[in-house]
């Protein structure tokens, strides 16, 4: 058993978030293909949305409820999930998990560093910044269409648009749970009520998208649902946390390592086209996201 004193303190600082995020991006890159292998995204989101609100359901009767003057930072957090979500969903839809996910998650460190640096006042340094351009020119690589018809490459670019407009809604919501939790005076208060509201959105949607036969799309989505639910619950928890111990641009970059477990899982387990070119690519973008933290 090692002794703290044997472990440099700016070591320690600096090993703890890198291992919270990374076994935050495995969960994450889990929970998503278990809603990809589901087939009904719509329905399959929504189970995994009420699971997570039901994992912490319990904590509400004993953390402090948010004090009135943070409102305004969950209402947007909330906001922007919903956002994120809905995105999301049309995403997985359109293109192979192998495709969409690289490029929803792997530019969402471009977007939060972008907005983080307005709304935080968060700057990255030169050896960050390299690794964010190393990680845009990957993630162009990889997002090329690879359809053989005109078709096929049509779809992939409706994929790109909302994989885009995705990784968007995790910049927004990076930087917006970054400030809501460093204003709450307690962690576990902003991750409880975020998750008993952030199913709402979905779940009207799915019910109004599924109308009359809600229950027998529910159905076959119950088993992966609870497990990814369960997953999303330990990835994002271990994110929150994360955003106490450092920026948030660099929080985004690790967890978005997920893109490379999410690609692989992908092409093993869903028997998704992979290929030489998003090989390669997606190491390159892994190592550019880590890099971000290296030149922390």
């Amino acid at each position: 058993m090692f002794k703290p004193e044997h472990t440099p303190p700016a070591m320690a600082s600096t090993l703890l978030p890198v291992a919270i995020c990374l076994m935050s991006a495995i969960s994450l890159a889990a929970s998503n293909v278990l809603v990809k292998r589901g087939g009904d995204i719509l329905t399959s989101r929504m189970v995994l949305s009420i699971v997570m609100a039901l994992s912490v359901l319990p904590l509400a009767f004993f953390v402090p409820l948010p004090p009135r003057e943070t409102l305004p930072f969950l209402a947007l957090s909330i906001a922007v999930h919903w956002f994120y979500q809905f995105s999301a969903v049309r995403a997985l839809h359109r293109g192979d998990l192998s495709l969409v996910f690289p490029v929803m998650r792997g530019l969402g460190p471009l977007a939060t560093a972008a907005i983080a640096s307005v709304a935080l006042h968060e700057a990255l340094s030169l050896w960050q910044i390299a690794g964010l351009v190393a990680a845009s020119a990957a993630i162009i690589v990889f997002a090329m269409p690879t359809g053989a018809t005109v078709h096929a490459r049509r779809l992939d670019r409706s994929a790109l648009f909302w994989s885009v407009m995705t990784a968007l809604g995790v910049g927004l919501y990076a930087v917006a749970d970054a400030r809501g939790v460093r204003e709450m005076p307690n962690l576990l208060t902003f991750v409880v009520w975020l998750f008993l509201f952030d199913w709402i959105g979905v779940t009207l949607v799915a019910l109004w998208q599924r109308r009359g036969g809600i229950m027998t799309a529910i159905r076959p989505q119950i088993r992966g649902g609870i497990i990814a639910g369960v997953l999303g619950s330990f990835s994002y928890g271990l994110a929150i946390f994360a955003y106490t111990l450092t920026d948030a641009a660099i929080v985004t970059a690790l967890r978005e390592t997920s893109v490379v477990f999410a690609a692989g899982f992908g092409a093993f387990l869903l028997h998704e086209g992979f290929g030489r070119r998003r090989t390669i690519a997606a190491a390159v973008l892994g190592c550019g996201l880590v890099l971000m933290q290296v030149g922390a």
